[in-house]
């Protein structure tokens, strides 16, 4: 049957990287499966089990990794048996006849489903921090080169003030920083089930080690070990709490809500044509309208982050409706909901990178955007400028007043280009400062502490903040496959 006659994911299939796509796959999961069984079975034979017996564990360390004829003998043993953690049970038995009988000794699914969607959610966190640090870096360089360019600032989408093109980037660094803390926090508090039993009594291992509560401890600890988690939570029912869950994506969720904003900035800019994503030389921007150049990508990062951001009211009513130790009606939607979370967070990441790798800046456009508000922003150092040379400043006030508005009905009525200082220049009111009016509209000096707060910013905090993670920095470049 043809690949193309079921659905697939574009997750997978369009969006997501090679690496993540890989985590979330049954591969890996039947994999790490397989790893918490040895892992256990080690445990409990270090701890005097006599019945896991060094034959099994080789058996099973020689067989961890599943194969493709085995996903197929798992899968029509699931058909019989209906529980798909049954069947790679015995699946494995049958590559590991040694340790057939003792395979999940004392452990419920959860043992594997439950530690393994922690394993997964740690993992994950590890590849999107990675991304998102490098996002920084590229980000907080751009904006050093940038730092002295003037450009309007906007309040209300309105011309207000100037700014430069580097001061409003560390607008957007300054929430990346936020969320790289939040994803390191995240991260950094994940746990593990470790081995709890049934309801999380710990009774099935009890009754293994004949009542001795500090051997079922030291299980708990050790299996936890070697899976790599020194943090064990220290209660949970049959599944750890879904709590985590909330904890875990509500920073990927914020991620995206700051990636949102970024790229709805930049779109706004490239309908100005002061800012541009990278563009192909044979890419279509439309099929009817052979000049444009949409944002798309930006517009994919507005697209893929609302659909993370609601994704948490979906982890908040799953874990207000787990009954007492566990229900199963989390099962299913967790499937799905913690995938796709990490997915769409690695892709947004993915165009993000690549978009600010190939920023590209039109200096001539933003310098003509400025002439045509600076005029009017400049009225007050003018008014200044005329006092020094004995002004009035009310009569200075009253004639800047008339030539603005006349001015302004250029521009707004008849769609003329701004024209005030030309008005100005022909006043012979203003002539003691006709000299000095091209440097009083310098609009270097309309921008305040911009540049110096931006080479602050970067060179301290940002500094600051990526330092424990500069091993992970790179100068890949990044491409994008549709």
């Amino acid at each position: 049957m043809s690949e193309y006659e079921h659905y697939t994911t574009p997750l997978t299939a369009r969006y997501a990287s090679e690496d993540m796509s890989r985590l979330f796959s049954r591969e890996t999961r039947i994999n790490t499966w397989r790893e918490l069984w040895l892992n256990l079975a080690i445990a409990e034979r270090e701890l005097g089990l006599n019945q896991v017996t060094a034959e099994a564990i080789e058996q099973l360390k020689a067989h961890v990794k599943i194969t493709p004829e085995e996903f197929d003998i798992a899968a029509e043993e699931e058909k019989r048996r209906r529980h798909d953690v049954m069947a790679h049970i015995y699946t494995y038995g049958l590559a590991a006849p040694a340790a057939a009988g003792i395979i999940h000794l004392g452990a419920t699914s959860c043992f594997v489903t439950d530690n393994a969607d922690l394993i997964f959610l740690r993992k994950g966190m590890d590849i999107l921090i990675k991304k998102l640090v490098n996002v920084i870096d590229r980000l907080a360089k751009w904006a050093l080169k940038y730092k002295d360019m003037p450009t309007l600032g906007f309040t209300h989408y309105q011309p207000a003030q100037l700014t430069t093109v580097g001061k409003r980037a560390t607008l957007w660094l300054q929430e990346l920083l936020w969320d790289l803390r939040n994803l390191t926090r995240a991260r950094n508090d994940i746990g593990f089930r470790g081995v709890k039993g049934t309801t999380g009594t710990q009774a099935s291992f009890l009754a293994l080690f004949n009542g001795d509560h500090d051997k079922v401890e030291k299980l708990d600890k050790l299996c936890s070990k070697l899976c790599g988690f020194d943090n064990v939570y220290p209660v949970c029912g049959q599944t750890y709490s879904r709590k985590i869950d909330i904890d875990v994506l509500q920073p990927l969720a914020s991620f995206a809500a700051t990636a949102h904003k970024i790229a709805t900035d930049i779109r706004l800019l490239a309908n100005l044509k002061e800012l541009e994503e990278p563009f192909e030389t044979s890419q279509i921007g439309s099929s009817a309208m052979a000049y444009k150049r949409n944002p798309m990508r930006c517009e994919r990062i507005c697209s893929q982050a609302r659909y993370i951001m609601n994704l948490i009211p979906n982890s908040l009513q799953t874990a207000s409706v787990q009954w007492f130790e566990r229900t199963l009606d989390d099962s299913s939607n967790r499937r799905s909901l913690i995938p796709e979370a990490f997915l769409f967070t690695d892709s947004v990441l993915k165009i993000l990178l690549n978009v600010i790798s190939g920023f590209v800046v039109y200096p001539k456009v933003v310098e003509k955007h400025i002439r045509a508000e600076l005029p009017f922003m400049a009225t007050e150092n003018i008014i200044m400028a005329m006092v020094r040379h004995g002004a009035s400043r009310q009569e200075c006030h009253e004639e800047i007043r008339v030539l603005s508005h006349q001015a302004g009905y250029v521009v707004k009525q008849e769609g003329g280009d701004n024209d005030l200082i030309e008005r100005i220049k022909k006043t012979p009111y203003f002539k003691p400062i006709y000299d000095e009016l091209d440097k009083l509209l310098d609009a270097s000096t309309f921008v305040g502490r911009a540049p110096e707060q931006t080479e602050k910013f970067v060179k301290e905090d940002v500094a600051v903040a990526l330092k424990p993670f500069a091993d992970l920095i790179t100068d890949d470049r990044v491409e994008l496959s549709v």
